[in-house]
């Protein structure tokens, strides 16, 4: 700790961590200090800590092997949702458990806090481990030094890349796929087909006009007069109908916070449902059905998602946290549908909700007509009808597999990603980055420098003047967009002095965006313009104009780690800059951005490695 300052000496997570490291216990995760993380793993390593808390990537990147792997949880969160460990996850981390020439044996504890199905356990523990598949992909800057050499083009590339080379080698399986379809296929026999599709095509129709009706119901200015607790209703998601369930309690939240102009008002109602044992407190519960054992459990459900509004409402006990309670109200609702057999009386949208829109009253009319012909139709009252319709939507299903797996037989017969090859040119000639005859024009030179961020927007950024307009301060915290990948629940305060720049650079990113869009590429305008997250400008802005390690982390949520991580790369996009400047003879950015680097490096951001 010698090689630290004083003052960075008194960080809290120096002050926290190190009392830990002296009871022989470590803490390693990404948002730690570099300097941290090699001594807590140069003291695991030595066997002078007992007990170390980890994230897999402690267990994935390093060879630490340990006497004993102890899992918290069989659940984890992967930036998106919480999800079953892997099993190639738990292979890797299990698989340090008993160290090489010292141990006969490794011991791994699987701490389980919730009910586990065996078919999701033992696929964890006696699961494959995880495929090796190629995440190449085409980069402009890939594209554009391709262009530059004589003997190699793009194509060349994309020919002997290990991802064309992954693909050609699952012809064999997937024409396999295709004759094994094929067979499938020529065995559904169906008599009357003509008559079934007709019906078929009827009832999509319903279908279609069922799922415009369910919109306009539970719209909340409809919907939320008729939320009492105690209202009977129907849930159904993609994959899944429940049966009737009860009201509990609702409330309003507003989504895409990021974006206020796009804020949506959404409604989530508590809904005591019946559903199945295994998944009672599962992130999908399923419907309880007949002869299944099920539970009464109160399920948090998005408002699109009520299919039916009854206009009856039912008595439930007060208190619904003992699990008899909540199967007395199963009862209630068991009676409701003796007591009315067709099942509960439903709402009037027009009379009871009042909906006086003339669009939903055409999608009434509409809805009428065709259960008008559903119901004349020679099939619909034939005994044979559950056996044909299951038939012809098997062989429906059946051939849009084997149309699925033909397009994949043909794509790996050709070459892939040629088209996003060809729309990613078309982009750089209309940019002007290079001719028809793909020679490299004066802003592909820049973008040929630039790897470690968007070159793109970078090259359009020099070439609009936007850097010559601001400190070199400014210029650096502007570039920490680029690095930048973490979240924070803090929204930055950006200052006046970088407002403007950064509106500048927004703009900058929806034209590209907007031409990537008309050149066939599939980019959302708004996902790209948010990948530059602008949470570290205040804080690269006060560390550029000296401030201390400790005081720009009290700016912001960030780990001290993850700021350490984001400098680092943003010094080298730095020096990506300087080159890309010098190489179009712009000495004065050259200047500033080799300024940027010295007021950049300094101090515990920069601090030597330990290994070394």
């Amino acid at each position: 700790m010698d090689v630290l300052s004083e003052e960075d000496r008194q960080l809290p997570q120096v002050e926290n961590v190190l009392p830990l490291l002296k009871r022989g216990i470590g803490i390693h995760h990404g948002g730690l200090l570099p300097i941290l993380k090699e001594i807590i793993e140069i003291l695991f390593g030595e066997g002078l800590l007992k007990a170390l808390f980890a994230t897999e990537t402690f267990a994935m990147g390093l060879n630490m092997p340990a006497r004993t792997v102890l899992f918290t949880a069989p659940r984890k969160f992967d930036g998106k949702k919480f999800r079953w460990i892997s099993s190639g996850e738990y292979i890797q981390m299990a698989g340090r458990a008993g160290r090489r020439g010292l141990d006969d044996k490794g011991i791994v504890i699987l701490m389980i806090d919730e009910k586990v199905s065996p078919s999701i356990g033992r696929g964890i523990v006696q699961g494959k481990a995880d495929p090796i598949n190629s995440a190449f992909h085409l980069t402009y800057n890939m594209v554009l030094n391709l262009l530059r050499v004589e003997e190699i083009n793009p194509e060349y590339m994309l020919e002997r890349s290990f991802f064309q080379f992954q693909n050609q080698s699952s012809i064999p399986e997937l024409y396999k796929q295709v004759q094994d379809k094929q067979t499938e296929l020529a065995k559904i026999k169906i008599t009357e087909e003509h008559s079934v599709a007709s019906y078929h095509h009827i009832r999509e129709q319903l279908d279609s006009y069922g799922k415009q009706f369910r919109r306009w119901i539970t719209k909340p200015e409809y919907l939320v007069p008729f939320l009492q607790p105690g209202r009977l209703i129907k849930v159904q998601n993609e994959k899944d109908e429940f049966d009737w369930g009860i009201v509990v309690n609702f409330k309003k939240q507003t989504n895409n916070a990021k974006n206020p102009l796009k804020a949506e008002t959404v409604i989530v109602v508590d809904v005591l449902l019946h559903v199945t044992e295994d998944s009672a407190k599962a992130d999908e519960p399923k419907p309880c059905k007949q002869g299944q054992k099920g539970n009464m459990e109160v399920v948090p459900v998005l408002h699109s998602l009520i299919s039916q509004i009854s206009s009856l409402r039912v008595y439930y006990p007060n208190d619904l946290r003992p699990a008899d309670n909540r199967r007395s109200v199963l009862k209630t609702i068991a009676e409701v549908k003796k007591r009315f057999p067709k099942g509960p009386p439903l709402l009037n949208p027009v009379t009871e909700m009042n909906i006086k829109s003339d669009e939903f009253k055409q999608i009434v009319d509409s809805i009428g007509k065709f259960e008008e012909r559903l119901f004349a139709h020679p099939l619909h009252n034939s005994t044979e009808l559950e056996n044909i319709y299951a038939r012809y939507t098997n062989k429906l299903k059946v051939q849009e597999e084997l149309k699925a797996v033909k397009t994949k037989l043909k794509e790996a017969r050709s070459l892939l990603q040629m088209d996003e090859l060809k729309h990613r040119k078309r982009v750089l000639r209309r940019m002007e980055y290079c001719t028809a005859a793909d020679v490299i024009e004066f802003k592909g030179r820049v973008a040929c420098e630039l790897s470690s961020a968007d070159e793109l927007l970078l090259t359009e950024m020099i070439f609009n003047g936007i850097f010559n307009e601001i400190t070199t301060a400014q210029s650096v915290a502007l570039l920490s967009c680029f690095v930048c990948d973490e979240k924070s629940s803090e929204t930055p305060k950006a200052t006046e002095e970088l407002s403007g720049p950064l509106r500048s650079m927004q703009d900058l990113a929806r034209r590209i965006a907007k031409i990537s869009t008309e050149c066939k590429l599939n980019v959302d305008e708004e996902t790209y313009v948010e990948k530059f997250k602008p949470f570290l400008m205040d804080v690269v802005l006060s560390w550029c104009k000296g401030a201390s390690f400790l005081s720009v982390c009290r700016m912001t949520d960030i780990f001290e780690g993850s700021i350490i991580r984001c400098m680092r790369r943003l010094e080298e996009l730095l020096r990506q800059l300087c080159q890309a400047a010098k190489t179009i003879g712009n000495t004065e950015l050259e200047n500033k951005f080799s300024e940027g680097v010295r007021l950049l490096k300094r101090d515990i951001v920069f601090a030597a490695s330990l290994y070394l």
